[in-house]
């Protein structure tokens, strides 16, 4: 299945190649890799580089490492849990510039809006209006209010990609409004003018939702993104 590797990028060739296994199927979820000794004969590597590989594997979650008599090295299922951990860690420290979220979510973010005003029911139409109507009872309490007002902002926000039924948007979601606090607190400028024009925009795109205009919904949507992301990196800059 594996052949020798270069030598000028042995543990990352050994990774490329067992992944490339996996993604095309080759290697199933739930099936073992070969024991060591027969993975370092086919590799012509060392059992140093092996490990080293198998734990990058693991980090990746391709792979779970198992001790024991019945222990080894067992493929994954692939699932969306990695991934949103690993973008946590980048949004968390802020490893991101401003431009490349803001790329990133405006995509996003327009797709999961014009997604869900074509699939809302009633339930959600319901929970959207409930949201906004949260909001504006925290605008309502000026900058006092802004912590709370910034939360139901996130919530409403995945409500939205929840309503996409998109579960890749909903995982990727989830885990840009767990983290980008760090953003907020660090670029966003507070004040009772910002609050009120996020609420402005949350109100138009709650109603394009609403009434099913898929093509305003993603346009307000990434207007939403664009603007909010041009305050943070004037702020930035200063």
């Amino acid at each position: 299945m594996f052949k020798q590797v270069k030598q000028n990028k042995v543990y990352q060739d050994v990774v490329e190649q067992i992944q490339e296994a996996i993604m095309e199927g080759s290697l199933k979820p739930g099936s073992q890799l070969p024991a060591e000794r027969e993975l370092k004969e086919q590799f012509g590597i060392s059992r140093g580089t092996l490990r080293e590989a198998l734990r990058v594997l693991e980090q990746k979650g391709l792979i779970e490492i198992r001790t024991g008599v019945a222990g080894g090295s067992i493929i994954r299922e692939a699932n969306s849990e990695q991934l949103s951990e690993n973008l946590g860690l980048l949004l968390r420290n802020r490893t991101v510039s401003l431009g490349d979220l803001a790329d990133f979510r405006e995509g996003i973010e327009g797709a999961v809006a014009a997604l869900a005003a074509r699939r809302a029911g009633d339930r959600d139409r319901e929970l959207l209006q409930g949201l906004l109507g949260e909001a504006r009872l925290h605008l309502e309490e000026g900058i006092a209010g802004w912590d709370p007002f910034i939360r139901t902002d996130e919530k409403l926000h995945l409500a939205l990609a929840r309503i996409s039924a998109n579960q890749l948007f909903i995982a990727v979601l989830e885990s840009v409004y767990l983290n980008i606090h760090t953003y907020y607190e660090k670029f966003l400028p507070q004040g009772e003018e910002i609050m009120q024009e996020n609420y402005d925009d949350l109100k138009n795109i709650v109603g394009a939702v609403v009434i099913g205009d898929g093509v305003s919904a993603r346009e307000l949507a990434q207007g939403h993104v664009g603007r909010f992301n041009a305050y943070m990196e004037k702020k930035s800059s200063s």
